[in-house]
């Protein structure tokens, strides 16, 4: 199982949206990190043959994504994916079943085995519209996944839940990926660190770093700082450098955590490097 990337560019204009990525995919559960506007949603609705890529190819298995056998084998939940509020949950299923194709017995039994995979077969027959968000995101993964894909691409599935469903939809992201290709974009660190084994740090449209976690965080040892100073020094500290973390220590005293090439004072302490402090060295100028 292989999903390979070549020299894959998108240009709108002047504009370059994905510029000459290359990746192969095996299986596994992929992170794709950028802040909006990095090409994330522009590199996914390529993969899934939403769009055409300006140059370069994209194959799974040696067929291309243009080709019709492809579609079989894809699963897509988009940033906003489109449902019927007056529906219920099961019928959504089966109505999307019945558009990619599968017949009506093996649609219901695995309607019925998706909404327990995803923890709603209690809310089978309940409208869409009395559903929270995060339950519409889990029926979201349940429509993508009736077709048993080998590939399932998620775009921000995660934005706009709670903790506690951002919790639930990660542990089952994580079962999803024992047996297919899962990626998963986000602009949100925590929905990534402990499940991807691999990640993918997308920057104006370019992959600027590929690995596992702590392969990727090794490229910023040394850039972590700590320090503990005056309020006013602090101020100035925090106008200069892009900062992680402030915290009150007292009236007079302020810690700060921040992300820098060069030592940013005389107090500062070097300290390990998180997943988060490559978010924020690459994105902090990034506004979202």
């Amino acid at each position: 199982m292989e999903l390979e990337l070549d020299r894959v560019t998108k240009q709108y204009g002047s504009k370059i949206a994905c510029d000459h990525i290359s990746i192969s995919f095996q299986k596994g559960v992929y992170g794709l990190l950028g802040a909006n506007g990095a090409g994330k949603t522009t590199l996914m609705r390529m993969m899934c043959g939403v769009l055409a890529p300006t140059s370069g190819t994209i194959q799974f298995n040696n067929i291309d994504v243009s080709h019709e056998d492809y579609r079989d084998a894809l699963g897509y939940l988009p940033q906003d994916f489109g449902y019927y509020p007056e529906f219920s949950a099961l019928d959504f299923l089966l109505y999307i079943a019945a558009l990619k194709g599968l017949p009506k017995p093996q649609a219901k039994e695995k309607a019925w085995e998706l909404l327990e995979q995803v923890s709603l077969e209690k809310e089978a027959k309940k409208k869409i519209k009395t559903f929270s968000r995060g339950m519409i995101q889990r029926l979201g993964i349940a429509q993508s996944m009736l077709n048993n894909p080998q590939i399932l691409i998620l775009d921000e599935p995660t934005a706009g839940l709670d903790p506690k469903e951002r919790v639930r939809f990660r542990n089952l992201i994580s079962r999803l990926g024992t047996d297919r290709i899962v990626l998963l974009s986000t602009h949100i660190v925590s929905d990534i660190e402990h499940i991807a084994g691999m990640i993918l740090v997308m920057k104006d449209g370019s992959l600027v770093h590929q690995g596992t976690r702590d392969e990727i965080i090794k490229t910023i040892d040394g850039k972590v700082w700590e320090c503990t100073l005056p309020q006013s020094e602090a101020d100035s500290l925090c106008e200069k450098y892009s900062v992680i973390n402030l915290r009150q220590e007292s009236d007079e005293k302020v810690f700060l955590r921040l992300v820098s090439d060069e030592k940013p004072g005389a107090s500062a302490i070097n300290t390990q490097a998180t997943l988060e402090d490559l978010y924020l060295y690459y994105f902090s100028e990034v506004s979202e």
